[in-house]
């Protein structure tokens, strides 16, 4: 048999006979390494350490050390081993596909008793029973007749059906995990015993249609979660606590930020109090924007279907889009016009009126527009996911040679945005062009060189996504981190080349000759809406002062000093806090309980010796001890905290 050359990552060459396995290889490396192998990489696919080898090939052997295929083989052999045990607890149950997900996995099981909480326990425990039985994970190569019949002989319906539904006429990989067997296409650990028996946990069942089609047969899904040991584990669950107790909906209601109902799905009822935290983000918005240069703009909410049907979006968006039909008066036929999903044709509009020259760009145009998606009812989610939206939008009219420039700047823009608002981290995705696409070559490569340029002058670290970028041009996608480590995507900086085309924009150029501009859409919260989500939760509803609806409370602790309450009220609304008196016959414990759960930032207690004095007591949200100042004092400080951070 002729022999094989595998380079290995530090580019040591080592040859063996075609056929070799990635095991053979790690146990000549080293008998350690051989124990603590999960799997391989033959040419940058990730193998099974069982495959065989045939050709020459780049090589690599992953441990537990390794996260990313660490972690993908814990999950994957995590789904087939609860798949086991549920099967060795209720044989007649059928099972049907079983993926990796996020932070861990599920598996579909068509069972007529419904799974219950304990029943997840039971599992669990016989879970770790199979892991600590440590039998050999092996995989066989079969034809489909093969594979078709064995599953008919196991009365496994949903297994036929998945192969009958593979297209070509491949063979298929099936696997064992003991003595239980399941189709796919692998790869897995060389044992069951490689999968931390304490660093998994079953989480929740819920209904899955069968292959997602409501017309199927609904199925019941078992969640789990799996990590590399125990601690992550416990920070991931940790971290469930935490996202529970800072529900957005839930601080929605206690704080009476806003509301949804029946009558309007996915449509937000703002209260008083949200509504303020909701123009304050809003009013600091518009300052940085108009201080780096763009002009807002307002646009119709409702537009005619001709405008969508030029811009492409009637074709591609229409079932994302709200319609209604107008008997125009004298007209031989029904008008459609729609409400708008997004603002880019009608911002070409504001463009297109009047002849623009080189010296016009770049033209920065923004707008808070409200638009509206139809979503499924399903996917509505809080103030996370809405049909009616104000979007953070804005589109910068430039030429090509202006794109760099244009880049660098919003992603500064961006970066003080997301610092000023509690945001230190995030990170940037950088998609390139698909195989699909408009426009030349030539085009995309000065815009995607010029956009990576831009990113490369405000860091190396970032990802880039091959192939993902929009037909119309590369764009950057930028993940904010909040504080219990949840990622957000919020914005985004594309370059389209395609709907200055449609929309037959232009402008002069220094040759006295028409082109068309680059369109730059770009966002940096996305929607106020599910940004407004995400600060409540990154601040567990604890806003900071320049956002808190009401900033501070002035309570009485006796009656008498009600007069020198509503003065300090009036002092302190005059120097623009928004402050409330709470002068009920109230205990002042109780005061200070009830709008500290309000989450009120400062509490000021005034009894007759702050009366006599002219002080105020100060307690500050989260803190026990109290501290009396000068009125004079205490106003000028919430005056300086409560200022927005550009007006600092």
């Amino acid at each position: 048999m002729a022999d094989i050359t595998l380079t290995l990552p530090d580019g040591a060459k080592r040859s063996y006979p075609a056929g070799v396995t990635g095991a053979r290889v790690a146990a000549d490396i080293s008998k350690s390494l051989s124990k603590a192998a999960f799997s391989c990489s033959v040419n940058g696919e990730h193998r099974d350490l069982s495959r065989p080898i045939e050709a020459d090939a780049g090589f690599a052997i992953h441990t537990i050390k390794d996260d990313a295929q660490a972690l993908e083989l814990i999950r994957h052999d995590c789904a087939h081993i609860m798949a086991r045990a549920v099967q060795e607890l209720w044989p007649d149950v059928k099972v049907t596909i079983g993926p990796v997900i996020e932070n861990g996995f599920y598996y579909d099981f068509d069972r007529d008793e419904p799974f219950s909480p304990e029943d997840l326990g039971v599992v669990e425990k016989k879970m770790r029973e199979i892991i600590n039985k440590r039998e050999p994970v092996t995989t066989e190569v079969w034809n489909r007749d093969r594979a078709v019949q064995f599953y008919r002989d196991n009365d496994e319906p949903y297994k036929v059906e998945l192969i009958e539904a593979i297209a070509g006429n491949e063979d298929l990989r099936m696997y064992w995990h003991g003595h239980w067997q399941d189709l796919c296409r692998g790869p897995h650990l060389q044992h069951t015993g490689q999968v931390p028996g304490d660093c998994f946990k079953l989480m929740s069942v819920a209904g899955a249609y069968w292959r997602g089609n409501s017309d199927n047969k609904m199925l019941q899904r078992i969640y789990g979660v799996a990590f590399k040991n125990k601690s992550d584990l416990k920070a991931y669950l940790h971290m469930l606590e935490e996202a529970e107790k800072r529900d957005h909906r839930k601080l929605g209601k206690s704080l009476e930020l806003f509301h949804f109902q029946e009558e309007a799905p996915g449509m937000v009822f703002w209260h008083p109090n949200g509504w303020s935290v909701f123009r304050s983000l809003e009013d600091y918005m518009r300052r940085r924007l108009t201080a780096a240069g763009y002009k807002e703009i307002k646009t119709p909410q409702v537009v005619d279907r001709k405008l969508w049907e030029a811009s492409g979006h009637w074709e591609k968006y229409r079932e994302h889009m709200f319609t209604t039909e107008i008997d125009e008066e004298h007209a031989n036929e029904k008008r459609t016009n729609a409400l708008k999903p997004m603002n880019c044709p009608c911002h070409v509009q504001i463009y297109n009126q009047g002849l623009k020259s080189y010296r016009d760009l770049p033209l920065r145009l923004a707008e808070f527009g409200s638009c509206h998606r139809y979503e499924p009812s399903g996917s509505l989610h809080g103030l996370m996911r809405v049909r009616g939206f104000t979007q953070d939008d804005a589109h910068i009219f430039c030429t090509e040679d202006q794109i760099r420039n244009e880049t660098a700047l919003f992603i500064d823009l961006l970066s003080t945005i997301y610092r000023d608002l509690g945001f230190e981290k995030f990170d940037i995705k950088f998609s390139t062009r698909p195989e699909v696409r408009a426009g030349s070559d030539e085009v995309w490569d000065k815009a995607e060189a010029a956009l990576e340029a831009a990113v490369k002058t405000v860091t190396e670290d970032y990802e880039v996504d091959p192939g993902e970028g929009a037909f119309y041009g590369p764009k950057l996608d930028f993940k904010l981190t909040d504080a219990i480590g949840r990622e957000w995507q919020c914005g985004t900086f594309q370059a389209d080349f395609v709907l200055p085309e449609r929309l037959d924009a232009e402008y002069v150029g220094e040759d006295g000759q028409k082109h068309r501009p680059v369109m730059m859409h770009r966002a940096i919260l996305g929607s106020f809406e599910r940004f407004l989500g995400i600060l409540i939760e990154n601040h567990a509803g604890r806003f900071p002062m320049w956002l808190a609806p009401t900033q501070v409370v002035v309570a009485s602790i006796v009656s008498d000093a009600d007069d020198y309450v509503n003065e300090v009220v009036a002092v302190l609304n005059a120097a623009g806090i928004r402050a409330v008196a709470d002068i009920r016959n109230e205990k002042i414990n109780y005061k200070v309980r009830e709008h500290s759960l309000a989450k009120v930032p400062a509490i000021l207690a005034i009894g007759m010796k702050e009366v006599g004095e002219r002080t105020v007591s100060v307690r500050r949200l989260g803190e026990k001890q109290t501290s009396v100042v000068p009125l004079e004092e205490a106003i000028a400080s919430f005056v300086a905290e409560a200022a927005p951070p550009d007006l600092r």
